[in-house]
């Protein structure tokens, strides 16, 4: 890695630590996956999910996902508030190196935070269970929680592509957020397999101790990875290609 690459990362990772609406979004990852999880395992033990108890140990993640977006789109949009991007490419004239630095720290971050978060998460909520509880050496649990920290790097890339495009963390979340919670589900039923295909529930397919559908837990992580990278490439062209 050249020295000037490893300055360009230093700056975005400076960045991500300075702005309080992105660090908050991404300790939001942690805190609020967690918070859930200890407050329903602690209240009314096992979280609801049919006849997987895997998939209900990360229950939380349904809102951990939210913060993982804000994380993405907000380390994007902070560029595009006060002239912040020409300033940015005064000192980083190469776009291809800013974005892919850009990108670069917003998917590390979220892997970091997101993979210590699912680990905390699980062994957490499995504590109130007792004799019940899953263990790290279960059935598909280590690598539903090394998964599900690359489902929250994933989605948060895919935020930070799109307000790329669109320049707006408000426009992006008001679009993914309703998406994920709401449309998803009326489009998997409505659209029978082809719904297997949409990111939340491909990705989430690796949380399973018995995957459902016709994508397994990594190939289903593949096409969250699909729709991820599909952004950051609509994002990079539009960086490079618009004025500051």
């Amino acid at each position: 890695m050249s020295p000037r690459t490893t300055a360009v990362l230093h700056s975005e990772w400076i960045k991500t630590r300075s702005l309080r609406g992105t660090l908050g979004s991404l300790l939001a990852v942690f805190v609020a996956t967690v918070a859930v999880t200890t407050l329903v395992f602690a209240t009314v033990g096992r979280a609801d999910s049919g006849d997987d108890p895997l998939l209900g140990a990360f229950y939380a993640l349904n809102f951990g996902q939210i913060a993982a977006l804000a994380f993405g789109a907000t380390s994007v949009s902070g560029e595009y508030l006060n002239g912040a991007l020409r300033v940015s490419l005064a000192a980083v004239p190469d776009r291809n190196l800013f974005f892919a630095a850009k990108a670069s720290v917003v998917g590390g971050c979220a892997l970091v935070v997101g993979t210590g978060t699912t680990f905390t998460a699980f062994l957490a909520g499995q504590a109130f269970l007792g004799a019940d509880a899953l263990g790290i050496s279960d059935p598909g649990a280590l690598r539903a929680c090394v998964g599900g920290g690359v489902y929250l790097a994933l989605m948060a890339l895919l935020a930070a592509g799109l307000t790329a495009v669109l320049r707006s963390a408000v426009v992006v979340l008001s679009v993914l957020v309703p998406f994920l919670l709401i449309v998803s589900f009326v489009v998997g039923d409505l659209a029978g397999s082809a719904a297997d295909f949409l990111p939340d529930r491909a990705g989430q397919q690796v949380l399973r101790q018995d995957t459902t559908g016709s994508l397994g837990p990594w190939t289903g992580l593949a096409v969250t990875a699909l729709w991820a990278a599909a952004a950051l490439l609509a994002g990079w062209w539009a960086v490079r290609r618009r004025d500051a």
